[in-house]
């Protein structure tokens, strides 16, 4: 367990103001206290954590952020990607999740955005066992809407269609859709993007795929029919990830733009630090993702989440998850809101003390979900 320290004057953890961003910092020294890139750092020495991952430079003359994401080209985690940091990044598509966490120590990008759930299907529990293993920190979450539009080659007419193929949570989230139009044939497929590149190259005019607007956009296929998902209130929430910076990192390192190592990062990060303040609500909600274990006795997990509330603490979801290799042992997911940095700072020294292991995966600004498109 961690030692905890205060230094004699606190330093808030609301997000840094735009004088910060730009590069002038803080005078003074911070408190060492919440910090996910030491928590990663400790990780990374036991056996699970493997070598430190670092973000590889950039080939040369590509000042772009690389980020990868899991799916082909047009898929919902690329448009998140998009909408959360703009159109100055460059892509990096990977075939599975595994593959998109390795895509940073490969060398292929600087970040990756993942899913983590959906509002109707839950948690994505291979990211959250795949976060857990590695040793890369949450810097910032987006909430994208799932809008399902039937898409066939140029020249197709929704009576034509007579098969349609997608990632199968996208056929049963447009059940209704199925029902009206009792002649298509559901084909699953292993993903929404993947299906409408398929669909298109084919050139079947009696087949089409379900997918979101930009994979139409990318593989220049025609909406034969618009938002046919059956519930409006379909999100999901990703994660942007990055490497740890180094061990022994602060708060406000982890905060500060600038301490981000390349400068196609730092850069890139600054602007997403802008483009959130400029987006949320003033003051903006700080948010932090938590992973802890308990001891086996009476009352853990309710001497766990007290001090939460006694410190004015939002716990907004909890959730358990298998301990791999320890049977019938499990570690809990939480995410906590505040709106001041002492809340915080307090709910967790009292949160240390009660478990056995607590790791903070990322802290950053909680995103707002968006309205559904009319």
């Amino acid at each position: 367990m961690d030692v905890l320290t205060f230094a004699p004057e606190r330093r808030s953890l609301q997000p840094p103001r735009f004088h910060f961003i730009i590069g002038r910092g803080f005078s003074r020294p911070v408190t060492r206290f919440l910090c996910p890139t030491r928590d990663a750092a400790q990780f990374r020495k036991s056996k699970k954590a493997g070598p430190r991952m670092t973000a590889a430079p950039n080939p040369a003359g590509n000042a772009k952020m690389r980020v990868a994401f899991q799916g082909e080209p047009g898929a919902f985690s690329e448009e998140a990607a998009v909408q959360l940091l703009g159109e100055a990044i460059t892509t990096v598509p990977r075939p599975t999740f595994d593959a998109a966490f390795r895509a940073i120590s490969e060398g292929l990008a600087d970040a990756l955005l993942a899913p983590v759930e959906n509002t109707l299907a839950g948690p994505v529990v291979r990211v959250y066992d795949l976060l857990l293993e590695s040793a890369l920190t949450i810097t910032a979450e987006t909430i994208l809407p799932i809008e399902h539009h039937l898409i066939g080659c140029p020249g197709a007419t929704l009576d034509a269609i007579r098969s349609v193929a997608s990632h199968p949570m996208a056929l049963a989230q447009c059940e209704r859709f199925f029902t009206t139009h009792p002649q298509l044939k559901r084909v699953p497929a292993e993903d929404t993007a993947g299906s409408v590149r398929e669909a298109l190259a084919r050139g079947d005019k009696s087949s089409a795929a379900i997918a979101g607007r930009r994979a139409a956009e990318h593989y220049a296929g025609v909406i034969l029919a618009s938002d046919i998902q059956d519930n409006p209130e379909n999100f999901t929430r990703f994660f942007l990830l990055i490497p740890a910076q180094r061990e022994g990192g602060s708060e406000r390192e982890f905060l500060n733009p600038e301490s981000f190592g390349s400068s196609g990062l730092t850069d890139l990060m600054a602007e997403l630090r802008v483009r959130q303040l400029e987006r949320l609500a003033s003051p903006p909600t700080l948010k932090m993702s938590i992973a802890m274990r308990l001891a086996h006795r009476p009352g853990a997990l309710l001497a766990s989440l007290e001090p939460f509330a006694k410190h004015g603490v939002n716990l907004q979801k909890i959730e358990s998850r298998p301990i791999h290799g320890r049977p019938w042992e499990y570690q809990f997911f939480l995410d906590v809101e505040a709106d001041s940095s002492s809340q915080l700072e307090s709910a967790l020294a009292a949160v240390r003390e009660a478990t056995s292991h607590l790791r903070v995966l990322g802290l950053y600004l909680a995103a707002r979900t968006p309205a559904p498109t009319p």
